[in-house]
């Protein structure tokens, strides 16, 4: 009798522990991936103008061909953590490692892509004349940093699908350090330019990917795993990301759908939209930490054949998701009056961005809910579902994007189809949650 009331409370005890053990980290390692960027800027800035330019246009094109390829951590997460819920520690590292064999491979077919390319793709990117020499530069030596930049993923996802997430945590904190200070004597010091911002980063990401693979080697070797490449395996593991890359190139059109259309708005709209989604970008950090580990225990209790228990750690989850979501959006209501002066001093700019900025603090418990619940259906490797899931985002959200010029409404308007685009996936999300078909266990989905 006494008992009985006591479990469901005991339950989200252990749920709320896991949570925030493997959440923290894992939001400490995210913020650090941006301090990267945020390093070469100011380093490379003192050179002038034409170089931060060039550093610009190279440094988006690398963070979007990288971000294209984070089906790596995701993917293996998911794979990793299955086995870590059967008990079978030597086919999760084995898992693993196929997922690291592709990363490399990935690595090395995007090297051979972009090096080549570089000036021409560069110039599509609409790189200024003084600023495309620099970009190039920068651009085909930072290429050799991908396979690199992609092992991490692979390897974060192997961790993180082995509950543990301290490790990514400290090997970001020490890539940054060490990137800072091999860049400021390599631009500096060596009066290498923008060429030594790129061979710091460069170094900065095979000194982590190095880490890495000794953490991953040493695990295998611990428990029996081969290292060798596994041709099926590494098929498999190619075969499982392709919805996320499905999934992340929808999302990643949207923005880019979003970007332009604030374009056509005019020089405030646009100044104002990008004010915003750096802020937007922010907040994802934040509740996609509560997805990292939504992935890596989901996982874990689907391997373990405990459906009852995948159920529960999805509904503490979301119980998260929508409490960091409100303190999220509460927060950005309470900043506004000093988040804004800090990007401009322009009151055109800022009476844009205000209205939009509410919308996007508004929406937040929303969008807590849709990061748990993608990272939910992520660590049960329910890809296919999410891939059309987003495809059907996509298609809501692109008319209702595109129709903001012609029926006006400016900037607010345009962030009203963003809020559109996160309810229709909470919407997609939630159903498929609540159908259950989700909860397919066992050591392999």
């Amino acid at each position: 009798m006494t008992q009985a009331p006591a479990r469901p409370s005991a339950d989200r005890r252990r749920h709320d522990r896991e949570i925030v053990a493997l959440a923290v980290p894992a939001f400490g390692a995210l913020v650090a991936e941006p301090l990267f960027v945020m390093a070469d800027s100011a380093i490379v800035g003192h050179l002038g103008t034409a170089q931060l330019a060039g550093l610009g246009v190279a440094s988006a094109l690398l963070t979007t061909a990288v971000s294209i390829f984070v089906f790596l951590a995701y993917a293996t997460t998911a794979a990793v953590a299955r086995r870590v819920g059967a008990g079978d520690l030597k086919a999760a590292i084995r898992q693993g490692m196929d997922g690291v064999w592709l990363a490399l491979l990935l690595g090395a077919a995007v090297i051979v892509a972009v090096l080549p390319t570089a000036p021409g793709v560069v110039d599509l990117f609409g790189a200024s004349p003084t600023a495309a020499p620099y970009a190039t530069t920068y651009l085909r030596i930072s290429a050799l940093g991908i396979p690199a930049m992609l092992v991490v993923l692979a390897a974060t996802g192997v961790l993180r699908g082995l509950q543990d997430t301290r490790t990514p945590l400290y090997v970001a904190v020490a890539g940054f350090v060490g990137n800072a200070a091999l860049n400021a004597g390599l631009v500096y010091g060596a009066g290498l330019g923008i060429a030594g911002s790129a061979w710091g980063t460069v170094i900065a990401q095979w000194g982590m990917a190095a880490v890495y693979l000794t953490v991953v080697v040493r695990g295998a070797r611990r428990h029996g795993a081969s290292l060798r490449p596994d041709a099926a395996g590494i098929k498999a593991c190619a075969q499982a990301g392709v919805p996320l890359l499905v999934r992340t190139l929808s999302l990643r059109a949207i923005l880019m759908i979003a970007t332009a259309v604030a374009a056509r708005l005019g020089d405030a709209d646009i100044a104002a939209h990008q004010i915003i989604l750096s802020l937007w970008s922010l907040l994802a950090f934040a509740l996609d930490a509560i997805a990292i580990a939504g992935q890596a225990i989901i996982g874990r209790f689907l391997g373990a054949d405990d459906a009852e228990g995948a159920r529960g750690a999805c509904r503490r989850m979301v119980q998260w998701g929508v409490a960091a979501g409100a303190v999220l959006g509460l927060l950005v209501v309470v900043a506004r009056p000093v988040f804004l002066p800090l990007f401009t001093g322009d009151s055109t700019v800022k009476d844009t961005a205000l209205p939009a900025l509410l919308l996007v603090a508004l929406s937040q418990p929303v969008c807590g809910v849709v990061y748990v619940l993608d990272g939910v259906l992520m660590g049960a490797g329910d890809g296919s579902y999410l891939a059309g899931a987003m495809l059907v985002t996509l298609a809501v959200f692109t008319p209702a994007a595109l129709l903001v010029p012609v029926f006006g409404g400016g900037l607010t308007a345009l962030w009203g189809a963003m809020a559109l685009m996160v309810a229709v996936r909470m919407l997609t999300l939630w159903i498929r949650t609540r159908s259950g078909r989700w909860l397919v266990t066992g050591a392999t989905r």
